[in-house]
């Protein structure tokens, strides 16, 4: 597939993202010069570290994405490539906006504020490429019959230019779905670990994969991770063994899991994902295992850290467990849906 590009007209001077700005003695100077935004579909590796460089360049402890978790959703999964269509936008050579698609109707975006219209780009896209999910059936004993395909698209309160551009585009808050809540606190005091009896905190080691996604595929079942895609994840930027820690069992499996991702230019970490096999929950065991790897992440530079769990009644139960940890709400993330 060729790039797409859009060329400004001449004898208009474009900020970096091709938006009209003018400052004093610039068009004068250049004013036949051409800006260009061109967009490509996604190709691998290299434009997920563009994906990323966004991510961070556009970071604060209210964002919805971190360099981390979007190394884990990328990788945790085998072969769901073609369920993905994702495409990047760039502008003088960095990349300004990109969406992902999986497959029937549902859109993760991202879009530089300095150049919001690109928001409508990337939904103008998403609807020229993606069929609309399929109907949603009457709930039992409703009045109305059930509504049609529809489209949904996740955007947080802390973006305001993607929520402008999903009410142009028809989008509306879906009050039923789950919501995400975003939750951030700094790294200068942190409590000591602590583990029952006959249970130890240490970092994942190559050795340790198969019992790895063993609790991961209980702690969060049903689940598509599998030792192929967990290796995937821990060959993937900025993935570091020393922020992998397990709670070991008395019987040597892994009880418990906490993975945090780093992001240098930041001092940010993520926590994506920590869980608790069923057999070993409530014996402290995620909180001991999230220390542990909260701690490991201060060491490695980080100076806060941010985790986003389900914030509604359905799932509340890691929403306790961080702000047990010192966690702080700080935006939130919602299902944004348009019927066809």
């Amino acid at each position: 597939m060729t790039a797409r590009r859009r060329t400004a007209a001449p004898n208009v001077s474009y900020g970096p993202c091709g938006g009209p700005k003018r400052p004093a003695g610039w068009a004068r100077n250049r004013k036949n010069q051409r800006m260009t935004i061109s967009s490509s579909p996604y190709t691998g590796a290299r434009d997920l570290r563009a994906m990323q460089d966004l991510a961070a360049r556009l970071w604060s402890p209210a964002s919805r994405r971190h360099v981390g978790d979007l190394a884990w959703e990328r990788h945790q999964h085998t072969g769901r490539e073609p369920e993905w269509p994702t495409r990047l936008w760039r502008s003088g050579g960095r990349t300004v906006a990109w969406g992902w698609i999986e497959l029937p109707g549902h859109l993760d975006l991202m879009v530089d504020p300095a150049c919001p219209g690109l928001a409508d780009e990337v939904l103008t896209w998403f609807a020229e490429t993606a069929p609309a999910a399929p109907a949603r059936p009457a709930a039992p004993g409703a009045a109305s019959p059930g509504t049609g395909a529809r489209r949904t698209v996740m955007a947080a309160s802390s973006e305001p230019h993607l929520l402008a551009a999903l009410d142009r585009h028809g989008y509306r808050r879906d009050d039923t779905a789950p919501w995400f809540c975003h939750m951030a606190r700094e790294l200068d005091r942190l409590p000591v670990p602590r583990v029952p009896a006959g249970y130890r905190l240490r970092t994942v080691t190559s050795a340790d994969v198969p019992a790895r996604v063993l609790a991961h595929r209980a702690a969060f079942h049903p689940s598509r991770v599998t030792e192929e895609s967990y290796l995937a994840v821990r060959a993937a930027w900025p993935y570091r063994p020393d922020l992998d820690w397990i709670a070991e069992a008395p019987d040597g499996s892994a009880a418990a899991f906490c993975l945090a991702w780093l992001d240098p230019s930041n001092a940010a970490a993520a926590i994506e994902p920590a869980g608790t096999a069923p057999e070993h929950r409530r014996l402290g065991l995620a909180r001991a295992v999230c220390l542990a790897a909260l701690h490991a992440a201060r060491e490695a530079g980080a100076r806060r850290a941010v985790v986003g769990p389900r914030g509604d009644d359905g799932h509340p139960v890691p929403g306790r467990l961080y702000r047990g940890l010192g966690f702080e709400p700080l935006a939130r993330s919602d299902v944004y849906r348009r019927e066809e």
